[in-house]
């Protein structure tokens, strides 16, 4: 009985060339600071989205939470008088107020990613929570800017409420979506609690 010839090994890849260049690794990604994620969800909000994937931002979620609670709290006429009257009181409600801000805003992260989990999707928590409080305030700081020096009746201060509810509520879909992997109709339905309820809360007065 003849012996089975040895199989034959399997071709070697060709060697590079200038038309076909040897194979390389794919480069790392590059760190993701936060000046470009607050920046970029305003004129690249996909192309951030999707380099933002998987990743924690939580100290840029603190920074704007801090920024947009200050803004809140200076633009409150009751806060200027006690800052008047008493400015250890002041800036003890001030710190309050922070920390409130700090607190609703983990909640609201927290509940977007329950919810996202419980239709289905794959996220981790870090990467869902920590972004959407991102795009939550960096939706909502120009209305809170705006709202700190014309009066809350104002048309403009209205207009600005639903323009960057809107936009943010546009934002956390696609947060949902591509951090989850859920089709558009369950995202809609993952963050439509808290960015009403949002709404109801932040919004000043009926619109003119």
């Amino acid at each position: 009985m003849s012996a089975e010839p040895p199989p034959t090994p399997p071709p070697s890849a060709p060697p590079p060339t200038l038309v076909q260049p040897a194979p390389r690794e794919p480069a790392p990604r590059r760190r993701l600071w936060w000046h470009r994620l607050i920046l970029g969800l305003w004129y690249r909000p996909v192309d951030v989205m999707d380099e933002a994937r998987d990743r924690g931002a939580w100290s840029a979620a603190l920074m704007l939470c801090l920024v947009s609670g200050g803004v809140g709290v200076l633009s409150v006429h009751a806060f200027r008088e006690q800052w008047s009257a008493d400015r250890a009181m002041a800036l003890q409600l001030a710190g309050i107020a922070e920390a409130g801000v700090l607190a609703a805003s983990f909640v609201l992260g927290a509940v977007t990613h329950a919810i996202a989990r419980t239709l289905g999707g794959t996220g981790r928590f870090a990467p869902t929570a920590s972004l959407f409080i991102v795009l939550f305030w960096v939706a909502g700081l120009p209305r809170l800017a705006i709202t700190a020096w014309l009066p809350t009746g104002a048309t403009i201060v209205q207009a600005a409420t639903w323009t960057t509810w809107g936009f943010g509520y546009v934002l956390a879909v696609l947060l949902i979506r591509g951090q989850h992997h859920l089709p558009t109709r369950k995202a809609v339905a993952a963050v439509s609690v808290q960015m009403l309820t949002a709404l109801a809360l932040m919004k000043v007065g009926p619109v003119r």
